[in-house]
């Protein structure tokens, strides 16, 4: 470990340690439930990594409400719940979402924080519409393409305690917002955000949505190995989702499996590749904690700043 840097290194072994001896709160069905389209992820994987990290969490988390309480003995004013916010950083199929889920129903197990949403910035991109009226269709997932605006309004307003909050709601299948849906958050004790690009920095605005994160998570993997998750799972969504008549990509349903390898790569290396280079990775280093994974999705480091 170098006493330098401005991380604690673990290894797997050493970060497992940091694990008392308790049970799982997981059965294997909602562990198969959580867990994302082509990820090879255990419950060995949730007990070594995902316990640990809960409960570190949960350290910050107590340690966040005791805070608000003293500071509103302090101040005399009795101030709206505020929820302690995380947010959830990484490329294109580096398993974001299956941390997120992970985190939100192990956080929800303990008694002191039982309520924890989750809400993806995918509900934020502008509609389909908007994005091919500003010319920027193949630049989905790029920092242009979000409503910024709206999800700044969205997260502050969460941080500040106010209720009955609607977040819009993104469809896979849609490949858009869907307009006559809508998520309710209603002062949750823990917000998780997850998105590609959470950690932006947008040097122009004098605020940035990472300002109102208590806590926040880069999942990190080599870009051979995310890109060969970005296939398979494209190759997994071409026999699945894409079947359906009412998918956005249903019309790549047909391809032959050499086929879809070469599209996928093709996207790959002209979106998702040019946004994790010049957006996403460069916020890395912002990050409380870090998430290092190998080639076979399992996370191999945990990088936590000091």
């Amino acid at each position: 470990m170098n006493t330098y840097s401005p991380y604690y290194t673990f290894d797997r072994k050493d970060w497992k340690a940091a694990q008392e001896d308790s049970k799982l709160p997981l059965t294997e069905e909602e562990f198969e439930r959580l867990k994302g389209l082509n990820e090879k992820i255990s419950l060995r994987e949730v007990r070594d990594i995902y316990l640990p990290l809960t409960r570190l969490i949960h350290l910050y988390v107590s340690a966040f409400q005791q805070l608000q309480e003293k500071m509103n003995t302090f101040t005399g004013i009795r101030a709206p719940k505020s929820p302690y916010i995380i947010g959830i950083a990484g490329s294109v199929a580096v398993g974001k979402s299956t941390t997120a889920r992970l985190l939100q129903t192990l956080l929800s197990r303990w008694q002191e924080h039982p309520r924890v949403d989750l809400v993806t910035t995918d509900g934020f991109l502008y509609p389909n519409r908007v994005l091919e009226e500003k010319g920027i269709m193949n630049k989905k997932g790029f920092p242009e393409s979000y409503d910024i605006k709206k999800l700044m309004q969205f997260i502050s307003s969460v941080k500040s305690g106010q209720p009955a909050l609607k977040a819009p709601v993104y469809s896979h299948l849609a490949y858009d917002i869907l307009a006559d849906e809508e998520q309710l958050i209603d002062q949750p004790d823990i917000l998780i955000l997850e998105g590609i690009n959470v950690l932006q920095v947008n040097t122009e605005a004098p605020v940035f949505i990472s300002d109102f994160f208590d806590f926040s998570i880069y999942i990190d993997a080599e870009e051979q190995d995310i890109r060969s998750w970005y296939i398979e799972r494209y190759q997994l969504l071409r026999d699945t989702a894409f079947q359906d008549p009412r998918s956005y990509f249903h019309k790549f349903a047909s391809l032959s499996e050499e086929e879809a390898v070469q599209n996928a790569s093709e996207i790959w290396r002209t979106i998702n590749l040019k946004n994790l280079m010049e957006n996403i990775l460069p916020t890395k280093a912002r990050a409380k904690l870090i998430l290092k994974k190998g080639p076979d999705h399992q996370i191999q480091q945990v990088l936590l700043r000091k």
